[in-house]
């Protein structure tokens, strides 16, 4: 239907407002598409009124849905989805734990002190359990590999307070034993580094025909990066990251010694 409307998968996904990813996992079978998004793409594509309604009731009896489909009031995007799908999630984060590394009080506290708009604790208490459901994905029997490198000052600011930043870096420590996860900091002696301009994750997948993906969370509103050129800025920006970043082994030294500290001044 794309092709004979003469649109290319860049074109589509720019008059959808979705990523060019998104596009092509509805159309390859990888991503399960929403009523919403059928309807979005009907429309787009000119459906005459019988296919349409085909396709929409297709949507309705799909049998396949993703754990996220739960909470579709908290996640908005494609983001969790291309997360879940993903083989390989390197992240640099220079302000918090990264949210598939948080604890739930952690979380709580993040959540309602980063939006506060969010004044019912019904809603925080679901969007806390939202990011809780999300922190399986590390224990799947196909769990993806995380890479992450954290900023010094993300174990140094002490979020919520002593104890419950102390439990949160003893969360962090029992992580990084996990076979599928590697973390680094990168400590305030670095100096000038690659990845002063903020925090960014880049996905990877399994199929070789899906290219990688680099994704900006801001609170104007999330940036999926997909043209080659820019993930490679990306990727290159990552590596130059880890060139200055500690050892695993020093960062959890480093991580024990902040531990440490929180638990004697």
């Amino acid at each position: 239907m794309r092709e004979e409307s003469g649109l290319s998968p860049e074109d589509a996904a720019a008059r959808l407002g979705w990523s060019r990813s998104k596009v092509s996992r509805i159309e390859t079978g990888r991503t399960r598409a929403g009523l919403t998004d059928v309807a979005a793409i009907c429309d787009l594509y000119g459906v005459d009124s019988s296919v349409r309604a085909g396709l929409l009731q297709l949507a309705k009896e799909a049998r396949q849905r993703g754990w996220w489909t739960a909470y579709a009031d908290v996640f908005t995007g494609s983001y969790i989805g291309l997360e879940d799908e993903a083989s390989l999630i390197r992240q640099w984060e220079v302000q918090l734990i990264p949210g598939l590394l948080q604890t739930e009080d952690y979380a709580r506290v993040v959540i309602s002190t980063g939006r506060p708009d969010l004044q019912d604790t019904d809603v925080i208490h679901r969007r806390v359990m939202a990011r809780m459901a999300r922190r399986t994905l590390l224990s799947r029997p196909d769990a993806p590999e995380l890479y992450a490198i954290l900023d010094e000052g993300v174990i140094r600011r002490p979020i919520g307070g002593r104890d419950l930043m102390r439990d949160q870096l003893d969360a962090l420590l029992v992580a990084a034993r996990r076979p599928n996860v590697t973390i680094r900091l990168l400590p305030y002696s670095a100096g000038a580094h690659a990845g002063l301009e903020g925090t960014f994750t880049i996905l990877s997948f399994p199929e070789e025909v899906d290219p990688d993906v680099a994704y900006v969370e801001g609170t104007a509103g999330d940036i999926y990066v997909e043209s080659s050129d820019q993930v490679n800025r990306y990727t290159l920006a990552f590596a130059r990251i880890c060139d200055v970043a500690l050892s695993p082994a020093d960062s959890t030294e480093l991580i024990n010694e902040a531990k440490e500290r929180l638990s004697h001044d």
